[in-house]
């Protein structure tokens, strides 16, 4: 590919920010420090045109090619910020930040796009706009949205959407993406349980709520393997379970859960949200007790378009062989979802090795991966619009 070699010289410059980045980790939306280096880079860049404060902390970039024949307007996505881990790896780049890390790769993501950046600010070998998304609050805020919220598609005229992510497990220099659904709607929801309390040694004088809260947590769990159509992907994980009471021989009041479910099909998603609160209102109703259930809409399924998926696997495959194209679907959420609900695109992956697995505390970006990275979001640019 005609800019790999580029991207080889540019190594050891792009390692530089992200080792700094992951030095100095940020949360959600308070990417301050991050989000001011990447403008400053993106200045120095000669980028055309450089805008902060989108989606609260985002930051956009538009670099222009050397013609506009068509109009066309490609956007580039990566997200800036870290996660509430405590970082174990040793590394000589390690967080300085106590209780905060770059356990997803969200450094090496930011590090790429911006080498990406700078050779398509250096070259323009292409006929239309290109817009690099640094993007706040992957993790849980929904920066996505608040991105497409504060105007991003319409200020820009994004036209096409392209996002990547680093995944443990898939050794460097290979690539893996599917049509479709590829990353599930990430929902939550909060059970309460109210009953009778009382001693421990008189169960028949209380409404036992630890009874009723292991019946919930064994029905929910097994709504998936019960109801859930067998070729369809469906996940209910209850997480935390607290009781009013730490004592031995007190049965708690109130039980309060809490739990996940993923899916990658919206007749599931609202289904699984249906049993949720049938499995609980009726458990509960069967012992008596009393049940709340708060259930709350995340990260939508992250679909992959058709059209931009196969471009997406072409500028792969002219970077290296190794692209995988049907790789099976995650059930972790992503917010570039929210992106591609709005223009059409594509989200793939880039190897990591064999590291930590991601939110791992041990979790470390393979810098070994920047220069397919970095190939890739440019030449999703040149392919996409290719110089007239």
């Amino acid at each position: 590919m005609p800019v790999k070699n580029r991207f080889a010289e540019l190594q050891s410059e792009i390692t530089a920010w992200r080792r700094d980045f992951h030095e100095n980790p940020e949360l959600l939306y308070e990417v301050h420090r991050t989000a001011g280096r990447v403008a400053e880079l993106l200045r120095g860049f000669g980028v055309d045109e450089v805008v902060e404060g989108i989606g609260k902390t985002g930051v956009v970039g538009v670099i222009r090619g050397r013609t506009d024949t068509h109009g066309r307007v490609i956007g580039l996505r990566a997200d800036m910020d870290a996660l509430p881990i405590s970082e174990t790896t040793g590394a000589p780049h390690a967080s300085r930040t106590p209780n905060v890390m770059h356990a997803c790769g969200h450094d090496g993501h930011t590090a790429m796009l911006l080498g990406a950046a700078k050779y398509l600010a250096e070259t323009r070998n292409f006929d239309g706009t290109a817009i690099v998304i640094f993007q706040p609050a992957e993790e849980g805020g929904a920066g996505g949205q608040a991105m497409v919220q504060d105007g991003l598609v319409e200020r820009w005229g994004i036209q096409e959407f392209y996002g990547m992510h680093n995944m443990p497990g898939i050794p460097v220099g290979s690539f893996a993406i599917r049509e479709g659904g590829i990353m599930a709607a990430a929902d939550q929801f909060d059970i309460v349980v109210t009953g009778k309390g009382g001693h421990a040694a008189k169960p028949h004088e209380c409404i036992d709520t630890t009874l009723v809260a292991a019946q919930i947590i064994v029905a929910a769990q097994s709504i998936v393997s019960r109801n859930v159509d067998p070729l369809k992907n469906a996940v209910v994980s209850i997480c935390v379970v607290q009781t009013d009471s730490t004592a031995h021989n007190v049965i708690p009041q109130v039980v309060r859960m809490k739990g996940t479910a993923r899916s990658l099909d919206d007749a599931v998603r609202d289904q699984l949200e249906a049993d949720i609160r049938r499995v609980a209102q009726g458990i509960a109703a069967a012992y008596g007790a009393r049940v709340e259930v708060e259930y709350s809409r995340g990260y939508p399924v992250t679909r992959n378009h058709p059209e931009q998926t196969g471009h997406a696997a072409e500028v792969a495959r002219a970077i290296t062989p190794q692209v995988q194209t049907d790789v099976a679907p995650m059930m972790g959420g992503e917010d570039f979802s929210y992106m591609l609900e709005q223009k059409p695109g594509a989200y793939i992956f880039v190897g990591n090795g064999d590291t930590a697995m991601l939110h791992s505390p041990a979790y470390d970006f393979d810098d070994e991966a920047i220069p397919f990275g970095a190939s890739w979001y440019a030449g999703m640019v040149e392919a996409r619009m290719p110089a007239a």
